[in-house]
């Protein structure tokens, strides 16, 4: 199998600069192309039911294979895995910037995705591995959390000032220089695996990365289509049929192989069920929060595309801010703690948001106010969700455990995605077309808004009571409490704590 165990004493001072580049730009493309969409569609000749696939492209592959790229970083090596993500989405970068066609720049986001899904898991599981527990760790996850989150805020703010200085194919293009100077600090920065003779030769499930790969796409596909289809058109329900089908077949057979893609074992960890029940209410929240903030500025508040762009930067100080309260807390108050207090706060958030959006709204209230309490508490969640999603995790399946971490959040982002516009539609009546680029009065777009907002505000309160629930008096595990405790009192016992976490 890959060992796992580092000696963190000679961890790279390039290693975490690599891990949250990943994340930043895994993060970015998400969103970057929001902006942008108009001068897309202008500039391809797409056509209005098409140009939603430059964004559901990347959303589709990069949600389908997260499982799978996060059990090849287990069996082939983790490094191997983060140089192929990064070449895989920095040659699709460049065909997306160089596209001619609407059929090619989908694909190069599709391709994208397929980058994302390899790269995304690999971050997180080599944080677990290569830095110690107790304040480093959480550090590093802080870092992580808040890499992620300011990527998503960034890509609104880049998608529109890239767009008006240099036009839409920028907002492809500006991911190759990164791709290579970070290629370039792969090699000296991340550490090699090694492998030990123990345990047998790893080997990929191929049944079960078949089975979960069709599933979650399917699972994605449905989703992201109920804007255009609507929930119960037999599209969606076909989707959404086959792919509760596939995925209940992998869970039967993952009980049947001996080295499965997921072993359905580490959900009977607590901290571990906790995090990814916890992490798909929060992106089924905040990701459409994200959606209907950057509508309302533009669509009423008449916000250009740069103005937008920088009405998101405070979201990305709260977020860094709540990172680094989380980072520097977990260990005393533990993950449940952090999870139950951001959730409320993210809630907090989007009802501040859900009463202050008006046709007649300002920037200080109806925006700056509820951005800042949201921000903030979506930032403390991000150090606990790592800790608790790899939590008594043994390291040769740390891949594993952040391939299910990632995979939640993804089709949490899209479950809530697809709800949310549903509900702002059916609320405020046309809201609809004019996502779609129609004209409709500003004030139903608000009621429809409102309404998204709201239901945004409960994900995130449902999801600090499972934190709650489920993680018990196990939130707090020994490898990040006495971590740091023993980090302090002796320099010894803490490399013996880091051996036995780190050897499951």
């Amino acid at each position: 199998m890959v060992d796992t165990v580092n000696n963190q004493k000679h961890t790279s001072r390039w290693l975490l600069p690599v891990l949250l580049t990943v994340q930043f730009l895994v993060s970015l493309d998400m969103s970057v192309v929001n902006v942008a969409l108009p001068d897309i569609r202008t500039g391809l000749g797409f056509d209005a039911g098409s140009l939603t696939w430059v964004v559901n492209a990347y959303a589709l592959t990069f949600g389908g294979l997260l499982m799978l790229g996060g059990r090849l970083a287990d069996v082939a090596g983790r490094r191997r895995i983060l140089i192929a993500g990064f070449v895989v989405f920095g040659v699709a970068s460049l065909a997306g910037g160089l596209a001619q066609t609407p059929g090619q720049l989908i694909a190069a986001r599709a391709a994208q995705g397929v980058g994302a899904a390899l790269l995304s898991p690999v971050a997180l599981a080599m944080i677990t591995v290569n830095y110690p527990v107790g304040r480093a760790r959480s550090r590093a996850l802080g870092m992580w959390g808040a890499a992620g989150a300011v990527g998503g805020a960034v890509g609104v703010l880049a998608s529109g000032l890239l767009t008006d200085w240099f036009g839409w194919r920028a907002v492809m293009l500006v991911n190759v220089p990164v791709v290579v100077a970070v290629l370039a600090a792969v090699r000296p920065g991340v550490p090699a695996d090694r492998r030990a003779v123990t345990g047998g030769r790893p080997r990929l499930d191929a049944l079960g990365a078949l089975l979960v790969t069709a599933g979650t796409s399917l699972l994605v596909l449905g989703l992201v289509r109920t804007e255009t289809y609507g929930w119960t058109a037999g599209q969606t329900l076909g989707a959404l049929g086959a792919a509760a089908v596939l995925l209940a077949v992998f869970a039967v057979a993952e009980t049947r192989v001996r080295q499965p893609l997921l072993r359905l074992g580490i959900l009977a960890q607590g901290p571990v069920l906790a995090a990814n029940v916890f992490a798909l209410l929060m992106s089924a929240g905040q990701f459409a929060a994200f959606y209907f903030t950057s509508l309302y500025m533009q669509q009423v508040l008449d916000y250009g595309p740069t103005a937008a762009g920088c009405a998101f930067l405070p979201f990305c100080v709260g977020v860094v801010a709540g990172s680094l309260i989380a980072a520097r807390t977990v260990g005393r108050y533990g993950p449940a703690a952090l999870l139950v207090t951001g959730g409320l706060l993210g809630a907090a958030g989007f009802a501040w948001f859900a009463a202050a959006v008006a046709v007649d709204g300002g920037f200080l209230l109806s925006v700056l106010g509820p951005s800042a309490v949201a921000s903030v508490g979506t930032g403390m969640c991000f150090v606990p969700l790592g800790t608790a999603a790899t939590t008594g995790v043994a390291p040769e399946e740390t891949g594993m455990a952040s391939g299910l971490l990632n995979s939640s959040r993804q089709v949490g982002g899209a479950v809530g995605l697809g709800v949310l516009v549903t509900v702002a539609a059916s609320v405020g009546e046309g809201q609809g077309d004019a996502v779609g680029g129609g004209a409709t009065g500003a004030q139903d777009l608000v009621d429809g808004f409102s309404a998204a907002y709201w239901v945004a505000a409960a994900l995130l309160a449902v999801a600090a009571a499972a934190a709650g629930l489920l993680h018990g008096k196990r939130a707090l595990p020994a490898e990040t409490a006495v971590g740091e405790k023993t980090s302090k009192k002796s320099g010894g016992r803490v490399d013996s704590e880091v051996s036995r976490s780190t050897q499951g």
